[in-house]
Order: C-alpha cells, then structure tokens, then sequence
C-alpha cells in the first residue's frame, strides 16, 4: 500500500489514485480514446529525443522563471484546466488553485468545473486561465465570458479539439457518468472505497458550478462526457466563432488543441496571443501525433508572432526542458496533477509540482544552463 510520502514521481501519484479511488472514477482519469495509442504516444515521444549537456558551466544559481501570457511564472510549467475535478477529491479545483498558487504558476479551471469560476478569482492571486467549451446555448457562453471579466480572470483558452465527443471505451465498460450513477456495480466500486464514498456524498453537494443555471446535464442529471460534448457543444463552431469569442472577451486569448502549422498560422492571423498544442491527452482522436511530436514544426513556423504550449504526455521534468529547447515557452497537462489530487488533495498536488520542480532544477544543473533561454536545439539529438 502506498503512502504519499511514496510518491516520487507522477507515476507513484498514479499508482495512489488508483488505490484510493473507485474504479469509474480512476479509469476516467487515466482512459483516452478507442486503443489509447495517442494517449501512450504523448509521453514516450519524449523517449525519442536525447539531451546532449554541456558540462563546468557554474550554475550554483539558475533562474527557471519566465513569462507567459503576459504574467510572471516562477517554473515553466502550468496547471492544465480539467473537468470534474471534485468527483476525483473533495477540494478538488480549491487544492489544485492553492497548490498552483504557492508553486508560483498558471491555474486553469473548465467550464465543466465543480467550483465556481467566482470563487477562484477570489481566492488566489496568481494567474488564472478559463477553458472555454462553446455550447449551442449562446447565452451561456456569453455569461462564462461575462463571469471570467468580472472575477478578473487573466486569460480564456478556447478548447477546439471536442467537437464531437471521443470514443472513451474505458467509460462505456465502467458505466462513468456525472453525476455518478447508482447501479449494483458502481455501489460495489464505491463500497470498496468508503473514504471516497462518505466525501463525496456526506459533504458539499456535487455540481458543475459554472453550468447548473443553464442545464441540468452533468449536475442534476447524470450523462457521459461523451454524450455531454455531442449534445451540448456547438458543433458549428469554426475560426469565424474563434474571432468573435476573441473580440468579446477582449484580453488574453488561446487556442487549446491546436495541432497542425495550418493551424497554428490561422491562430496568429485571428489575433490569438497563445496556442496550446495538444491533442486532449489522447482523448479524442485515437491514432493522432503527439505534441511533443508537431512541436518543432509549428515553433518554426510561428513560435516566433505567438506563445507556444506544449500540453500533454509530460511526466518529469526533463520532458519540460526537452520542450522548451525545442523552442516551447511553457508546458503543460492535467494527469501530471490528477493522479496526485486524486491520491492525496491539495498536499498531493503540492508535492507533485514540488517533485516536477526538482527535477527542473536538477535537470538545468545537469544541462548546464542557468536560465531557459539557455535551452536550445543544439542540446537535442532525436533518435
């Protein structure tokens, strides 16, 4: 059985939360599409390339700070916005804001977010990104946008890659919903996991708190994400939507799930001031490239007129700094952070970005570099 104080890595969070959580709740975190090729592609693409260190560099003191989106960071790493995130640990969003905060770095929360998007405006002050997902309802997407300026949000990602919901098998086999749904096997799963059980259902009730005064789907009335995403979301959505949400919201935009230079090149010309690549973990498009994979093609082609993000696959540290040499500003991702709030809250998620950041710093040392802009291509060699 492990403990917390076990967890060295983000694979140890993992093993964690599957313990600690019932098997709905585990597999929908960890699952991805049809044969989650993509899903394991996104991290072992980081195996294919090799860092080459440069040695008697004196880096006693290095600087892994940067800027990104306009606003200071102390690491180059940031919290991904994720859905559902009480259903995983009962702080859920409030940890994983907290533990953003004192790491010094980005937070994001979805618009399928289990805390409000007030509440976090009030409660941290480092940067806060809104997901964006584009309902059929406009009235909804025009008051989360509306919300996001009144509680002084810095920046909203656009989410562009669920336009129709992925084939996520593991759900379908596990009966996932949100709300979760009663059923003689899901009982049995909670069962087997009493202290999931009696948070989740004997403290603050479970809802999707940006979305319950518009529809009662995922709140009130349980439903698949899948079934969520191809009933609820606008799939007439296209660039012509992207600039219109861009000018009403009128600060810091991104475009999260961009994964061609074609793309990319349309992001710069709307007046995005960020693009996320990203492939949604792997829950979407089965069979589709890895991030870190597209990286080097769409930093050569616009990394130069817009912040590129690699979002996905990213497991230690040395991932981060395989991306930034290749010309990334930043990175990102949700399990790296899931898996931790899963197996111990705002503590986990703590140490998870405390281990991440750790092996930043030893890995810059390793490298020899003293700050980022240090980090180049010239200390990669692919395979």
């Amino acid at each position: 059985m492990l403990r917390l104080r076990d967890c060295h890595n983000v694979e140890d969070f993992r093993r964690l939360a599957k313990q600690r959580l019932p098997g709905p709740i585990f597999h929908y975190i960890d699952g991805a599409a049809d044969d989650e090729i993509t899903r394991r592609r996104n991290t072992a693409a980081f195996e294919t390339c090799d860092l080459v260190p440069n040695v008697l560099a004196g880096v006693e003191e290095i600087d892994i700070s940067t800027t990104l989106m306009g606003r200071k960071i102390a690491m180059p790493l940031i919290l991904s916005p994720t859905a559902l995130q009480r259903l995983f640990h009962w702080q859920g969003e409030r940890a994983v804001a907290r533990a953003a905060e004192a790491a010094g770095t980005w937070f994001g929360i979805s618009s399928l977010a289990t805390v409000s998007i007030e509440e976090i405006g009030a409660s941290i002050s480092t940067p806060k990104l809104f997901q964006l997902y584009v309902h059929k309802d406009r009235g909804l997407n025009q008051a989360m946008i509306a919300r996001c300026k009144a509680a002084k949000f810095d920046a909203i990602a656009l989410t562009v890659d669920t336009i129709v919901g992925g084939n996520r098998e593991r759900c379908k086999r596990t009966g996932f919903t949100s709300p979760p749904r009663l059923t003689l096997r899901s009982i049995a799963s909670f069962a087997a996991h009493p202290a999931w059980a009696a948070n989740h259902y004997l403290r603050e009730r479970f809802e999707l708190s940006n979305l319950k005064d518009h529809v009662g789907e995922g709140s009130k009335i349980a439903l698949s994400v899948a079934d969520y995403f191809n009933t609820m979301l606008d799939q007439s959505m296209d660039w012509t939507t992207a600039e219109q949400i861009r000018a009403e919201w009128g600060g810091t935009f991104c475009l999260k799930g961009v994964m061609s230079v074609e793309d990319a090149r349309r992001a710069v010309a709307i007046g995005a001031d960020a693009i996320m690549v990203s492939n949604h973990g792997g829950r979407q498009l089965d069979g589709s490239r890895a991030p870190f994979d597209q990286l080097a093609e769409i930093v050569d082609a616009v990394g130069d007129r817009i912040e590129v993000i690699c979002d996905g696959g990213i497991r230690r540290g040395t991932h981060v700094l395989k991306a930034l040499s290749v010309g990334a500003h930043a990175c990102s991702g949700g399990r790296l952070y899931l898996y931790a709030l899963a197996a111990a809250g705002e503590q986990g998620v703590t140490r998870s970005l405390a281990n991440l950041r750790e092996e930043i710093v030893r890995g810059m040392k390793l490298m020899g570099k003293r700050s980022l802009a240090e980090l180049g291509r010239d200390n990669l060699r692919w395979r």
